[in-house]
């Protein structure tokens, strides 16, 4: 079988999302870095519009295509195994929600970090600039260097950050770490014994703000070398299995045979004992569902900025359409479940805030 053509960036969140995710299937793949448009055309294959990271191509016979969270579904249809999307449907539309906070909302601390202090965008403008040719003399790379950070500085009013939001992102970041912690302690992944796409949502996000930006990585240090950690161990689950655990260094002896999951019928957490995520689901609900309405009633109305309270902080940024789009996205997953399954996720839900997008 044709590997799947993957084109991407490392310091890009998405990239290592869809990278760890098809290390973790053992799906065949080859990874080109560098300018996507050109290296696109050196294969006579079309652009797309816009361009995003990653880019992916599924076979020679197909165009490429953008957006992580469907590439994921995508392939989830043409290689079953191992798959990353729970098989309760109630479970999977809880996947799908902390996916999406994770590729919108986490990414705004990646954004913000490493762009709002000094020592972060002169990291980043070389290193990005030299991960697009290491071999780039000094004086070019000055010239790069400078256009990109002029360039995604002037970007960051786009996903939030300015100086009315910049201090309750950094809380929240710290927020976040702590909730993920906790999370970590009950389980190996956020859905269970086996990662869900969710997991590697998250994963892609911390890629950068643990091992990138060294604001943010100093923080994530302090707070969680739990999520340190976990974030190594997701860079490859090709061999992931449920033994996995430091009792074998106290000597003890595995309990069974090792599964690697290759059914969809086992290590899924029980929807009726989300308990552990209970904190993560609330933190979404309080912060990332009101955001949502506040932009898409924006959008609705014309406006071109919108504001509102999150945790007694006035969040204020330019409407983001996109994000208006991951909105009715939630939404229409949930008009493919029943009414049973729809009565279990208001239950799972319940006062969590995440409710109020399905009543």
């Amino acid at each position: 079988m044709q590997p799947i053509k993957v084109f991407g960036n490392p310091a890009s969140p998405y990239t290592r999302k869809i990278l760890s995710y098809l290390r973790y299937k053992n799906v065949p793949y080859n990874v080109t870095w560098g300018d996507v448009k050109s290296n696109l055309k050196l294969i006579n294959k079309s652009v797309p519009s816009p361009i995003l990271l990653p880019t992916v191509i599924l076979d020679e016979d197909s165009d490429p295509i953008t957006d992580s969270t469907p590439i994921i579904r995508e392939i989830e249809q043409k290689y079953p195994n191992k798959s990353v999307i729970p098989n309760n449907p109630t479970l999977a539309l809880v996947n799908y929600l902390i996916e999406d906070y994770a590729d919108e909302w986490l990414t705004k601390f990646m954004f913000h970090f490493r762009w709002a202090f000094d020592e972060d965008i002169n990291n980043a403008k070389n290193k990005l600039t030299l991960l697009h040719g290491v071999t780039t003399n000094e004086k070019i790379k000055k010239t790069i260097s400078d256009f990109i950070s002029d360039k995604q500085t002037n970007r960051l009013w786009v996903v939030g950050s300015n100086k009315y939001t910049a201090e309750f992102i950094e809380n929240n970041y710290q927020d976040f770490l702590r909730i993920l912690d906790g999370c970590l302690l009950h389980s190996p992944f956020i859905l269970g014994s086996r990662p869900s796409s969710c997991d590697f949502a998250i994963y892609g996000q911390l890629t950068q703000l643990i091992n990138f930006d060294p604001t943010s990585r100093k923080i994530a240090h302090k707070i969680s070398m739990r999520a340190v950690a976990w974030i190594e161990l997701m860079e490859d689950l090709s061999g992931w299995h449920d033994q996995m655990n430091a009792n074998s260094l106290l000597g003890n002896k595995l309990s069974s045979k090792p599964n690697y999951f290759n059914n969809n019928n086992e290590g899924w957490i029980d929807v009726s004992n989300l308990n552990h995520i209970k904190p993560l689901l609330k933190e979404i609900g309080n912060i990332y569902v009101p955001y949502l309405y506040a932009n898409d009633t924006a959008i609705k109305s014309g406006e071109d900025t919108f504001e509102l309270k999150l945790n007694n902080i006035n969040w204020k940024q330019k409407t983001f359409p996109y994000q208006a789009k991951c909105l009715s996205w939630i939404k229409n997953e949930a008009k493919k479940l029943n009414k049973e399954s729809i009565k279990e996720l208001l239950c799972v839900l319940d006062k969590t805030g995440c409710e109020k997008l399905f009543n």
